[in-house]
This record gives structure tokens, C-alpha cells and sequence, in this order.
């Protein structure tokens, strides 16, 4: 992502509002949306105009912010204001799982200060929010670093959907890995997936590598098989939106056809992410919720008729690889490998409690 566009920016002290790049303008526009009460922060979250789990979650931490300026004074009202504003963002959307994590630590917050004035509180969220949005950056260069000696020089590299600056803080989680696999002086070509679809690849990823001068060559989801077969993919790296316990990953619809694929063609796959996309309080990936989707996101995309009206449309927006089928997941503190319960435990010591809130207290939030 280029320094010039921010994806989420706050605009002002704690009584500003959000600013964020309204990703379902892309690529043609680039056009910002101001984000001045929850409930646009909901609509941005649910419509696609910020999405990628990191960016979910530092838009929810600021939407928590923005419904709090209207909360009551007094103490009672005032944290029965945040459990509402709290649930409400949770109902955005129910995969990711970086949404419920980021609701869960401002709330957290948020109790470490009762007995204090109410602005003390807003400042205290608002200055939260906003490490939320800094350790992001960190994490996501970190994973760039630990992930791009995975890559060698001359590789083609698949993707699928849109893991890069967009989708974050800034860097991104895969894209993070080329950019600096790039920067090190490897060649690197890229082969972007379309991803239907609301086509994240073809407007998004290929939009962001090519602002970042890095050769990408777009193609059909279906195109995957065939460049692997042609020797033109020598690794698959791909974002999360939930990984279990056990390694198992919740990604775009169509990440787990392409895990399929690499393990036939034995190519390294791939997933980046930081470790607070780790739901460590789902021991496998069958119990992760699976956002269903818009029908019409299929029939009629971007407002063009393709399909017989009426016609039946089962449109999931992700689905879960199994953890067998993961090469090796990046995240800041190092590459899990093998994919299992205990690598990922190990490797993810210390921080456990930052993972017991969000499946825990919002659960009912997660499935609504």
C-alpha cells in the first residue's frame, strides 16, 4: 500500500471521527468515507468499504470510540453504553476473528478505569484504539521479515483475495512477505487470483503490487490449477481471517481449493497473519462461523445480471483449509512449522491471554 493512502485514519482528538478508503470504489476511484458514529463504522465493516481482518479490527476499536462520545456520565450508564456499542460492532461480521479480539481488549480497558470521570475512560479508549492501530504496523512488517526467507529468489508466488496494506494497518500479512522478499533484492513475479465474487484480486491486490512497482499478472480462480501445472508457482501465500487451535484457517471462499491444488502439485502453501487472528478456544476449524453472503453478490455483481432470476445461490465467504494441508503459517513472533496444536502453542507462548476474551465474552455477538 502506498505511504500517500491511509485505509483508516482518525481524524482529530476524542471527539474526531474516522476516516477510511472506501474499498468498494476501487480500483477506478479512490474515494474516503467519514466515519462519524458507530453505526457507520457497522455499515462500512458489513458492506466491504474496510475489510481484512486487522483493518476490522482497528475500525471496531475506533467505532467503539466514536459510540462512547454520546455515552451518559454517570458510571452505570456509561458501561452499560459500551456493552451495547460493543455487541452492536460484533454483529458486523462473524469470521473474523481480529473484529472480536479488538472489541474485547477496549473493553478490557475500559474496566481497568472504573471510577474514573467518563473522559478520562474516552481518552484512555481512544488512545488504545490507536496502539491498536501502531502494534499492527509492527506486526505486519514482522511477518514480512520472518516470512520472505521462505521465498527464494526467481519464484512465482500465487495469491488469493487481498492480504496486503488494504487489508491492515499498512504492509499487509502476505503481501507483507513479498514486499520484502522485494525489498531484499529478490525477483519475485506474482500470480493474483480474481477472486469472485466481489473480485478483492483483480481490484485490490493487483492494484496495490502494481502501485508498489512488483510484477503481477491477474488471473481466473479457475486459472490456478493450470499455472501450477505449467511450473509458473512456486509457493501459494494467502491471509486469515480465524485460525484454530490446531491450525486449521479460515480464509476467502476458494483459499481451500488452492491448498488442495499446491499439495498436488507440491508446492509450499502458505498463511500469513498475526497472532491475533488465533481463536486458541476453538480446537479445530469446523466450529469457526461462516459468513454467508449477499445472493446477489453472485447473480448480479457490481449491479450487472448474469443469472436467471430466482435462481438458488449458496454464497459462503470463506472457508477453512485444514491445518495438514498448511505448509508453514507466518506470524510476528516466528513461522509455525509444522501446523499443529502444539507448534502453534509454542510458538504463541506468552501471549495466550491476549486470545481468552473474544470467544469467551462475545461469543453470542460472533454467531448474531
Amino acid at each position: 500500500m502506498t505511504r500517500e493512502v491511509a485505509t483508516l485514519e482518525w481524524i482529530g482528538d476524542v471527539d474526531g471521527n474516522l476516516r477510511i478508503l472506501d474499498q468498494t470504489r476501487l480500483p477506478r476511484e479512490v474515494v474516503f468515507r467519514e466515519c462519524r458514529d458507530e453505526r457507520a463504522v457497522w455499515e462500512a465493516i458489513k458492506t466491504l468499504q474496510v475489510r481484512g481482518a486487522p483493518a476490522i479490527g482497528i475500525a471496531a476499536a475506533y467505532g467503539l470510540c466514536l459510540g462512547m462520545k454520546l455515552a451518559p456520565n454517570d458510571e452505570r450508564g456509561f458501561f452499560q453504553r459500551l456493552e451495547e456499542v460493543t455487541s452492536y460492532l460484533a454483529s458486523s461480521r462473524p469470521t473474523a476473528v481480529n473484529l472480536f479480539w479488538a472489541l474485547d481488549r477496549m473493553r478490557r480497558r475500559a474496566d481497568t478505569l472504573r471510577g474514573q470521570p467518563p473522559e478520562v475512560i474516552r481518552k484512555a479508549l481512544l488512545k488504545e484504539a490507536r496502539a491498536i492501530h501502531e502494534e499492527d504496523r509492527a506486526l505486519c512488517h514482522a511477518i514480512g521479515r520472518w516470512g520472505e526467507s521462505l521465498i527464494e529468489d526467481g519464484s512465482g508466488v500465487l495469491t488469493h483475495c487481498n492480504a496486503g496494506g488494504l487489508a491492515t494497518a499498512e504492509y499487509g500479512t502476505a503481501l507483507a512477505v513479498i514486499y520484502e522478499a522485494v525489498a531484499k533484492g529478490k525477483r519475485i513475479h506474482v500470480y493474483a487470483d480474481e477472486t469472485r465474487p466481489l473480485l478483492q484480486g483483480a481490484r485490490l491486490t493487483a492494484w496495490e503490487l502494481k502501485a508498489h512497482g512488483v510484477p503481477v499478472t491477474l488471473i481466473c480462480d479457475n486459472t490456478a490449477a493450470e499455472v501450477m501445472k505449467e511450473g509458473k508457482v512456486q509457493a501459494v501465500i494467502v491471509g486469515a481471517d480465524r485460525i484454530a487451535a490446531n491450525g486449521d484457517t479460515a480464509n476467502k471462499i476458494g483459499t481451500y481449493g488452492l491448498a488442495v491444488l499446491a499439495r498436488y502439485h507440491r508446492i509450499p502453501f502458505y498463511v500469513a497473519a498475526p497472532s491475533s487472528t488465533f481463536d486458541l478456544q476453538l480446537p479445530h476449524g469446523g466450529l469457526i462461523p461462516i459468513e454467508q453472503r449477499d445472493p446477489q453478490e453472485v447473480t448480479c455483481p457490481f449491479g450487472i445480471p448474469i443469472a436467471p432470476e430466482g435462481v438458488d445461490v449458496y454464497n459462503p465467504a470463506f472457508d477453512v483449509t485444514p491445518a495438514e494441508l498448511v505448509t508453514a503459517i507466518i506470524c510476528e513472533k516466528g513461522v509455525i512449522r509444522p501446523v499443529n496444536s502444539d507448534t502453534i502453542a509454542a510458538v504463541l507462548v506468552g501471549a495466550a491471554d491476549n486470545f481468552q476474551g473474544p470467544q469467551a465474552a462475545l461469543k453470542s455477538s460472533a454467531n448474531g
